[in-house]
C-alpha cells in the first residue's frame, strides 16, 4: 500500500515550492519515435546514392555513344533514378511483357537483372533490321522470334562489357549474360524481401522512349560499400579525366608535322672553296652512289633508305628504321 502523507508534510511541500526550496518536475519532451520496416531494410546511406548516381552518369554517357553508334540514329541515356527497394517490389513495379536479362560477374556473388523496356528492345531491333526504329503495337504483343533473341543477346552482351568499364575501379565486375526471359514471374535472383538497388536509366531512341533498369542486390553491392565515398569517386574522376588527357595530348602531338630531309651526304669544304662555288661545279660527297640514305626527322636520323623515283617523283623506299635514332656518322 502506498505511503500517506500527513497534513503537516503537505504543508511543508506548497511552502517549499512557494518559497522556491523545491522546483516543479520539468516535463521531458517526447521523444520521436522513426518508424523502421524491417521488411525493407535501409542499408545504403543517401550518400552512398548519391555516388551511385554519379557513378552510372559515366555509364549513361557510354550508352549514349554506343547506341548513336551502333543504331546510326538519335540516341540519348540518363540516370533517372537510383532507389533501394526489395526485389518483390522492384518486380511488381515492371510491365508484364519486357526483356529481362540475366547476368553474373566472375569473383561476385549472386546473380543481377537488366530488364529493358519493351519499347526500347524493339526500337533497338527495328534499327538493326533497317527499320526506321518506331515499333507498331503488332510488334509489341507479338514477342520475340528466336532470330531477334539472338540478335538481342549479342546487343545485350556489348551493354553489359560498357556496365563493367564503368564499375572496373571499383569492383571487377566482367559480366557475362545467362538467359534471356520475357516473363518477369519465370525470374526469381533473391528472395522476395531482399535489398536491391535499381538503376534506372531513361533511354531515347529516334521518336522512341523508356527505361533501362539494373536490379543489383545487396549481396553483390556489400563488397565495394565502404569504397562507395565521394573521396574514392573523386579520385576514380580525377584518374580518369588524366587518362583522357593523356590520349587527347596523344592524338594532338600524332598530327604534329615533322620535317623529313633525305641527305645525299656530306663533305667538308673551306670557306675560300665555298665563296668561289660556280654552276657547274662538282662537290664530292662522303658516300658511294649505291649506299642508303639517311632520313632525318628534325635533327635525329630515324630511317634509311635507297633512292628511287615514284609515279614521276623522287622518293625514298625505306629499308631501315630506328626507333631511338642514330648518329649521323654510323
Amino acid at each position: 500500500m502506498a505511503d500517506v502523507l500527513s497534513q503537516h508534510e503537505i504543508d511543508a511541500l506548497l511552502t517549499a515550492i512557494s518559497t522556491g526550496d523545491l522546483k516543479e518536475p520539468e516535463l521531458e519532451e517526447p521523444k520521436k519515435i522513426k518508424i523502421y520496416d524491417f521488411k525493407r531494410a535501409v542499408r545504403f546511406s543517401k550518400d552512398q546514392i548519391r555516388n551511385l548516381v554519379r557513378l552510372h552518369e559515366g555509364y549513361a554517357r557510354l550508352l549514349t555513344s554506343f547506341f548513336s553508334a551502333q543504331l546510326r540514329t538519335f540516341a540519348r541515356v540518363s540516370v533517372a533514378s537510383v532507389d533501394q527497394l526489395s526485389y518483390e517490389e522492384f518486380m511488381r513495379s515492371i510491365p508484364e511483357k519486357t526483356v529481362l536479362s540475366t547476368f553474373e560477374g566472375k569473383g561476385i556473388q549472386g546473380l543481377m537483372l537488366m530488364e529493358m523496356s519493351p519499347y526500347i528492345t524493339y526500337a533497338i531491333l527495328d534499327r538493326l533490321f533497317g527499320g526506321s526504329g518506331s515499333p507498331t503495337d503488332m510488334e509489341l504483343s507479338n514477342g520475340l522470334t528466336e532470330i531477334e533473341v539472338s540478335v538481342l543477346e549479342r546487343m545485350n552482351s556489348r551493354i553489359l562489357d560498357l556496365f563493367h568499364e564503368s564499375w572496373q575501379d571499383l569492383m571487377e565486375v566482367d559480366p557475362q549474360l545467362l538467359e534471356l526471359e520475357t516473363n518477369p514471374q519465370f525470374v526469381q535472383i533473391v528472395p522476395p524481401n531482399e535489398t536491391v538497388i535499381v538503376i534506372s536509366f531513361s533511354v531515347e531512341i529516334g521518336e522512341t522512349s523508356g527505361l533501362l533498369n539494373f536490379c543489383l542486390p545487396y549481396v553483390v553491392l556489400e563488397p565495394i560499400i565502404p569504397k562507395l565515398t565521394t573521396q574514392q569517386l573523386f579520385s576514380m574522376n580525377r584518374r580518369e579525366k588524366t587518362e583522357q588527357e593523356g590520349e587527347g595530348l596523344k592524338d594532338s602531338m600524332q598530327r604534329v608535322e615533322l620535317p623529313l630531309v633525305a641527305e645525299l651526304g656530306a663533305t667538308r669544304i673551306s670557306i675560300q672553296d665555298f665563296l668561289n662555288l660556280e654552276a657547274g661545279d662538282v662537290i664530292q660527297l662522303d658516300q658511294p652512289v649505291d649506299s642508303m640514305l639517311n632520313l632525318k626527322v628534325g635533327p635525329e636520323v630515324k630511317f634509311q633508305g635507297y633512292p628511287g623515283e615514284r609515279k614521276g617523283r623522287l622518293a625514298i623506299r625505306i629499308e631501315r628504321a630506328f626507333s631511338e635514332g642514330v648518329d649521323k656518322d654510323e
